[in-house]
């Protein structure tokens, strides 16, 4: 860790790099400025800072070693989609499901609230990278903070520090973030655990690759690197340069007899997608592992297929519904050297949260700070309670996972959660009606974003709180992937939905580790061993087809997942243009030609 002057220029031999930190500091105030260099020495120095302050605890080293858990401000626990902004110079390019303020306007309000915001902090500079160092795929950020939080939570969640900066400094191109807690804090003024301001702007100005975020410490909100750079801007970056940054997880499965295959997947939250990443398969001789949980760049290699990183180091993951039977390999990943947030604390310096066991301890401190017992009204965990953990850690995490190389994606998943109508996977006909299919995903709301929980809302590609730029054009860029692009080397695209439920509102598929058993269909569907029937929506698995020995489900359950019910679909599609007409003159008139077809498969039986 080195401290710097405002005018110190020795800590950068990027000219752009120094002159643009001394700009921020001139505007922000801070008293100290502090180029991050991603050591241990560091990551000691700031923990120990944050444990004195008070917004760490430091867990039982016996139970978690070098871990730490600490508690938001109740205000400030998740994104906030309607405080989230694209400043693309014109409202048209934002699109309609993205909130726009014109960049003029949002940098004159900036200048305001960000002037001496970081009065009596220390400013973090914060060279990462998105992607394994040396990547064609990754790509460059620094980030400017006043969170010691955000700092050794970048160090888990990116390739953060010098060796970052060196790579800046050799190619003379990265994304400038800049975020405050926006909490100066005056002469002898004492310090919260938790600051923040209940103003609050997450900012994306995609023609000049920068984001600011004021107001808020938590999350993506927070941690820029995430949602903000490697979707939000990257979206527009891979728009604009050929390449694809999508909210998918990427999934490496070999079967007993075959060679490697690559997936991502696309799920919105709570839909099932970090249990999808570290799957334990239920199947003999099949091995799944685990090369992403979120986020996939996606660029095409010499040979015309796509090939993908996780752009992340670490996971940042809901921590409720997280355990032993729903998700054994992500609880045994945060062993140690993890961060908690919002969760609840055990009597002996643990953590725990809904779902991690089957009975909950007899008492907690809830991740409000007050006693909790299992006859407390409220969750001792918020719903939107995270972990972040090194991916390294993950005990099924594939050798390749960090390749510069990337792997080969061979098919791509879309999903949702459903309760009717969606059956359990379709494949699509082709690239169109896959694309078809991911403009049309549909899932309930989670508490990761604003809104009611449980309410139904269109998410194409599980994107729409993440698409840089509007998704009308979105979803014709990826149309013309499918017309300048060798067909026969672009992944094949499924839609799956572990969700449906009976009239009784039991869910009929068992799901987590039974879900090998749809990825074996997929899988052999690429190699040409498993049957499909066509049908008005898509190819389902031809009877005898998916693999259920040793599955205990009714006939009747496995018809409701395997049957396309037209009346049903026929309602759907009447839905569909008034979820289409939102894009306006943006939408491709493909879409409209593919929604015709749908029609008229339904109407003609």
């Amino acid at each position: 860790m080195i401290s710097a002057d405002v005018s110190d220029e020795s800590q950068t031999s990027l000219p752009e790099l120094a002159k643009w930190v001394r700009e921020i500091a001139e505007l922000t105030k801070p008293d100290d400025i502090v180029w991050c260099d991603g050591s241990q020495e560091e990551w000691e120095r700031l923990t120990s800072l944050l444990v004195d302050s008070g917004t760490f605890t430091r867990l039982n080293p016996q139970l978690r070693p070098n871990s730490f858990y600490c508690r938001s401000d109740p205000g400030d626990v998740a994104r906030v989609e309607s405080r989230t902004f694209i400043c693309s110079e014109r409202e048209d390019d934002a699109g309609p499901t993205n909130n726009w303020i014109p960049p003029g306007e949002m940098r004159a309000t900036f200048a305001e609230i960000f002037d001496g915001c970081m009065k009596g902090r220390t400013m973090f500079v914060v060279p990462f990278c998105m992607g394994p160092l040396g990547s064609a795929i990754s790509q460059l950020g620094v980030e400017i903070t006043d969170s010691p939080y955000v700092v050794t939570s970048m160090r888990i969640m990116t390739r953060m520090g010098t060796p970052a900066l060196r790579w800046i400094e050799e190619t003379g191109s990265f994304v400038r973030a800049v975020h405050s807690v926006g909490a100066p804090l005056e002469p002898g003024q004492e310090d919260v655990p938790w600051p923040c301001n209940p103003v609050k702007y997450i900012s994306h100005f995609p023609e000049t690759r920068e984001i600011w975020s004021f107001g808020s410490g938590y999350g993506g909100n927070a941690l820029l690197g995430k949602k903000c750079y490697a979707l939000r801007i990257a979206s527009v970056m891979a728009r604009d340069e050929g390449w694809l940054a999508e909210h998918m997880l990427i999934l490496k499965i070999t079967p007993p007899d075959g060679e490697p295959r690559y997936i991502a997947a696309a799920f919105p939250s709570a839909c099932g997608k970090t249990n999808l990443a570290m799957l334990a398969p239920t199947i003999d001789g099949w091995k799944v592992e685990a090369i992403g949980d979120d986020i996939a760049w996606m660029r095409f290699g010499e040979d015309g297929r796509l090939y993908a990183i996780n752009p992340e180091a670490g996971f940042f993951g809901v921590a409720p519904g997280t355990g032993m039977k729903t998700n054994a390999n992500a609880v045994k990943t945060m062993w140690g050297n993890s961060i908690f947030t919002n969760v609840a604390l055990t009597d002996d310096g643990d953590v725990w949260w809904e779902g991690l066991t089957d009975a909950p301890p007899a008492h907690l401190t809830d991740w409000k700070g007050r006693d909790w017992t299992p006859d407390s009204p409220e969750p001792a965990a918020h719903p939107n309670s995270r972990f972040t953990t090194p991916a390294s850690q993950c005990p099924i995490i594939a050798p390749e996972w960090d390749d510069p190389a990337g792997v080969p994606i061979s098919a791509i998943l879309f999903g949702g959660r459903r309760a009717s109508t969606v059956p359990l996977v379709i494949e699509s006909f082709d690239w169109d009606h896959g694309v078809f299919l991911g403009v049309n995903v549909a899932s309930e709301k989670t508490a990761a974003a604003e809104g009611k929980v449980g309410e139904l809302r269109h998410d194409p590609f599980a994107m729409l709180p993440f698409c840089g730029y509007n998704m009308g054009d979105y979803f014709g860029y990826w149309l013309n992937i499918g017309q300048t692009h060798d067909r026969a080397k672009l992944p094949r695209l499924f839609y799956v939905n572990w969700f449906r439920k009976d009239a009784s509102g039991r869910f009929v598929w068992p799901g987590f580790g039974e879900n090998i058993r749809v990825l074996k269909w997929i899988i052999q569907r690429l190699s040409g061993q498993a049957g499909a029937v066509r049908t008005a929506i898509g190819y389902l698995p031809a009877p005898g087809s998916l693999d259920l020995d040793g599955l205990e489900i009714s006939w009747a359950d496995l018809a409701l997942l395997l049957t396309v019910d037209t009346e049903a679909w026929k309602l759907e599609a009447e839905h569909i243009p008034e979820h289409f007409q939102t894009f306006h003159r943006h939408l491709p008139a493909r879409l409209w030609d593919l929604h015709a077809e749908l029609a008229g498969r339904l109407a003609s039986g």
